[in-house]
């Protein structure tokens, strides 16, 4: 494996994406990973700051990354928009807790980064 040019990493399509059946909904959707840019807003999306204090927002959390992270198989676009984080967290919450999971895996997010955002 030898070292890699500015090309090559930004050139390289490293956003992954996996199938999640979802019998709830009856079928299944597309998640895909967050790249960097869209973790920092979820992120950002889940805090409050109240003066010097920071508090998570856990609040349809489960709701605000799949809007996020469910994409059309064919255009790889969202198929939701933030305006849709209200009516899918009124969705099962088992449907909504599976394609959370796997949206966490894809991108990265650990519990221990979620405890690490509550601790900073």
């Amino acid at each position: 494996m030898g070292f890699l040019s500015r090309a090559d990493i930004l050139e390289f399509d490293d956003v992954k994406t996996e199938i999640v059946e979802v019998p709830e909904w009856g079928g299944q959707v597309m998640v895909k990973a967050l790249n960097g840019t869209e973790r920092d807003a979820f992120e950002a999306s889940i805090v409050e700051m109240s003066g010097r204090t920071q508090k998570m927002k856990t609040e349809n959390i489960r709701a605000k990354l799949a809007v996020k992270t469910i994409i059309d198989p064919e255009t790889k676009k969202p198929i939701f928009t933030v305006a849709d984080i209200e009516a899918l967290g009124r969705k099962s919450a088992s449907a909504l807790d599976r394609v959370f999971s796997v949206a966490q895996k894809l991108s990265g997010i650990s519990d221990g980064d979620v405890e690490e955002l509550e601790k900073n």
